[in-house]
């Protein structure tokens, strides 16, 4: 296993390539959002379908210009984006939200809209800080293998894959994936993935959440 600091991983992300690296969660795969190659590999050595968008983190709010679609924020939605990024970022809430128009497919679906969150682990988000940008963070693993909260627990041959493995900081800390949102107006929200994020929470901050029908 190829154990590399936060600098050697970031310049290897500018340099279009993907590493594993832990967030608060698990040990995830990552990749630049705009290196359209990079992504295509994470998804080949996850044998992850190509239709199911690639979830992206920022090391800081003034990442999200280079993610969000130009003008969204300024848009209908933008105040309840703000202050939901205000309330529970940095943390493990996903906002999916329009994007840009030139990141690559493997980030958005079909709609164009993308998830991202802000994250609080200091080594993911040191790692975006330094790369330059929004980083994809899909768990290091074979799809429907599970995921890996301690370095010793990487899958081999994922962590062969990819340019090298970044083991400092906090270990993972297991548990509930982020809750994922996405924005109806008016305070509603709808509920993609029930997470770390509690409903209540949401409820609490004057949000209403929709999941979805049966």
């Amino acid at each position: 296993m190829n154990h590399i600091a936060v600098p050697a991983a970031a310049a290897a992300l500018r340099a279009g390539g993907c590493v594993v690296y832990p967030t608060e969660t698990f040990f995830a795969l990552g990749a630049l959002a705009t290196e359209a190659a990079a992504l295509a590999r994470v998804v080949a050595v996850k044998a992850r379908p190509a239709t199911k968008p690639l979830p992206l983190l920022v090391g800081g709010l003034d990442q999200l210009s280079g993610v969000v679609a130009v003008g969204f924020l300024d848009g209908p939605l933008g105040g309840d984006f703000r202050e939901l990024a205000a309330l529970f970022w940095p943390g493990p809430l996903s906002l999916v939200v329009p994007c840009r128009e030139a990141l690559p497919g493997l980030v958005k679906d079909g709609r164009g809209f993308v998830s991202v969150r802000y994250t609080p682990h200091p080594v993911a988000a040191a790692l975006c800080r330094l790369a330059g940008g929004a980083v994809v963070a899909t768990s290091a693993n074979v799809s429907g293998n599970p995921p890996a909260a301690d370095v010793a627990a990487l899958d081999p041959a994922v962590a062969a894959a990819s340019d090298g493995v970044v083991a400092e900081g906090p270990a993972p800390g297991g548990g509930l994936a982020s809750t994922v949102a996405g924005l109806l107006g008016g305070r509603r929200l709808r509920i993609f993935r029930q997470g770390a994020t509690a409903l209540a929470a949401l409820r609490a901050a004057g949000y209403e959440p929709c999941l979805p029908q049966a």
